[in-house]
């Protein structure tokens, strides 16, 4: 479920003149040597960890420095990442508000966004540097040097990230907003550190303070997720707390570096890889072969090809783009909606979450020590209720659809077109087995999934573009730094909010909701259907996974249902307008107005929500299956 909750946008070009100019030559310089050495790292990383399930699996011979390696260079990736998304303004932020306010309000509102974070970047880069140097006192076992080579990469990256900023700063299309901007980061920061002594006494009322009004203010503005996250918890750590804030650079290096989130770059990558490859189209055209010629068929084509990409990729951007070119121009041809057609598309988006290799089922493994392996065998059928119910929806829409001109496929043009996509949809279940069998742990099987699709695309599909590779591998470290900046700032926020005993009064709270079981399911659902709209997933889940979880098991729900309780109801908030972005960002794909898909969707809502209710109700649904 990787979305972009809007991006910040370039600002308006106009001619570059005198310092502007000198910044655009700069930002062009930095900008390819930055997205050059990410782009190297993340084929290193595939490399590396195809090196090791060979050695481990082909030669009986593990190298025992792989991981390590491998997660020394996973943080330079996640953070060079993150200046590669700050400079390409791919920071996942929202935009509702900024969309809808005047053209000037909305300059300012995007000169904020920089300046918010070049505020956080100056505040934590003293902190940074004086980690890196306590680290250089550690010597890493595998490898034998210093942790001062691994921890450098959060100065480092902090570093190019106020260059990155402050060169598109330089560059703003007009002065005035930029110098309000500045002004009102600088009175805001000032006017903090000024109530410090006032806002210590009021105890555990800063979490709400900060971790509820200045993340709400700071996200709503434009802000990016990350960095409204990152602001509110040096504030408050500053501010009301005596912790020394090298922990806060401590908290944000362990949440960057679980090698489990090293499967994010990876199925990003592979997600690119079969569309490329022209795995997702075959997968399509035999799905439409066989149920074109039924009243809604490429409606229930849709909801099945969703299905299995979501299978492949891991992320919903990925699984969207894949689909909606192939599919929407013959659903129009017949006569469907655009606007039902992205109502659709946003309603599998929502479906497909627990389908594995999810990445938030991935993370939820991370952060609360779930079995990767569980979450995955769970996740198969929850998708297929939420899919039925779909269908319901699909075929009480589509009852009436007219047929006549459509011709049905012979079943010998239906063999041949499964034929083709055969390799396509085993993929899917390759990955599944390769991990459910031991063969790679869940960190290492997308370098499966890729060295097979690589090997598809080259001998059967006879469709690989060697030239897109370098801009696949770019927008691959982007979005992974977009992704893993985000949970490493969502861990130092979660650390500073348990701190506070917070999680405790959470636990008390939660546990103590009428109705036992049924009753702390019903709020939890209502609750991340809610932050599913506002935070997006992996937030959401690194911020009160390790707080709820626990309390799901006191109640007697267990861990992999409540992960797809959870997991679900994000889907449902991340993908329901107005607020849910994952609905914007399914009407990009589809190049379809916002305003057409508001109609539509509701009925698909619903429809999502009773296949929810009956997986909440029914635990089997996700369990069942675990004993195979």
């Amino acid at each position: 479920m990787h979305l972009h909750a809007g991006t910040l946008q370039e600002p308006a070009r106009l001619p570059l003149k005198g310092l502007a100019r000198t910044a655009d030559r700069l930002d062009r310089i930095l900008g390819g040597a930055v997205e050059a050495v990410a782009a190297m790292l993340v084929l290193l990383e595939i490399i590396i960890l195809g090196a090791g399930v060979t050695a481990r699996y082909v030669f009986h011979a593990p190298l025992v420095w792989s991981d390590e390696l491998a997660s020394i260079l996973f943080l330079w990736l996640s953070m060079l990442g993150a200046v590669v998304a700050l400079r390409r303004g791919e920071h996942m932020r929202m935009t509702g508000l900024v969309s809808r306010v005047s053209p000037g309000t909305r300059a300012l509102l995007e000169a904020l966004a920089i300046t918010a974070a070049i505020a956080f970047l100056l505040l934590i880069l003293p902190h940074a540097l004086e980690y890196a140097e306590e680290e250089a006192f550690i010597v890493t076992p595998a490898l034998e040097i210093t942790n001062a080579w691994r921890a450098a990469a959060i100065p480092a990256g902090v570093g190019l990230m106020l260059l990155a900023a402050g060169t598109r700063l330089l560059r703003f299309g007009s002065l005035k907003p930029v110098l309000l901007a500045l002004g009102l980061t600088l009175g805001l920061v000032a006017l903090f550190w000024l109530a410090g002594p006032a806002l210590k006494p009021l105890g555990k009322l800063n979490l709400v303070f900060f971790f509820v009004g200045v993340v709400a203010l700071n996200v709503f503005s434009g802000v990016p997720i990350a960095f409204s996250f990152a602001l509110a918890t040096f504030g408050y750590l500053s501010l009301t707390t005596a912790t020394p804030l090298i922990v806060m650079v401590g908290r944000l290096d362990e949440g960057m570096s679980h090698l489990i989130l090293l499967a994010v770059p990876l199925f990003i990558f592979l997600g690119a890889l079969i569309e490329m490859t022209g795995m997702a189209r075959a997968m399509i055209q035999f799905l439409a072969s066989l149920l074109g010629h039924v009243r809604g068929g490429l409606s229930y084509v849709l909801i099945g090809a969703m299905y299995l990409v979501s299978g492949i990729s891991g992320s919903k951007i990925a699984d969207m783009a894949a689909i909606a070119p192939v599919l929407f121009p013959e659903m129009q041809k017949r006569g469907a909606e655009p606007g039902d057609l992205v109502a659709l598309l946003s309603a599998t988006g929502a479906q497909t979450e627990t389908i594995p290799p999810s990445i938030v089922l991935i993370t939820i493994g991370s952060v609360t020590g779930v079995s990767i392996a569980a979450l995955f065998t769970g996740g198969m059928l929850p998708a297929v209720v939420l899919g039925i119910a779909l269908c319901f929806v699909v075929w009480w829409r589509y009852r009436g659809e007219d047929l006549s001109h459509v011709a049905r496929q012979s079943k010998r043009e239906i063999g041949k077109l499964a034929l083709i996509a055969l390799p396509a949809i085993a993929l899917p279940f390759v990955i599944r087995a390769a991990v459910v069998e031991g063969v790679a742990t869940a960190t290492e099987v997308s370098t499966i999934g890729i060295a097979y699709s690589m090997l598809a695309g080259l001998l059967l599909y006879r469709q690989f573009d060697w030239r897109r590779l370098p801009k696949m591998l770019v927008d691959t470290a982007s979005l992974t730094g977009a992704i893993i900046f985000i949970v490493g700032c969502a861990t130092a926020m979660a650390w500073g909010l348990t701190q506070s005993g917070f999680s405790q009064d959470l636990a008390a709270i939660m546990a103590a909701v009428p109705g036992g079981t049924w009753g702390f399911l019903a709020i939890s659902i209502v609750a991340f259907i809610i932050l599913g709209s506002v935070l997006e997933g992996i937030p959401a889940i690194v911020l009160f996974g390790p707080l709820l979880f626990p309390v799901a098991k006191q109640v007697g729900v267990h861990e992999v249902h409540y992960a797809m309780v959870v997991v679900l109801a994000m889907g449902i908030g991340l993908f329901a307008p107005p607020f849910g972005v994952g609905y914007y960002g399914a009407c990009a794909i589809s190049k379809v107005n916002p305003d057409e898909g508001l109609k539509y969707i509701w009925g698909y809502m619903l429809a999502l929500l009773v296949g929810l209710v009956i997986v909440a109700a029914v635990p089997w649904i996700s369990t069942g299956f675990l004993k195979f």
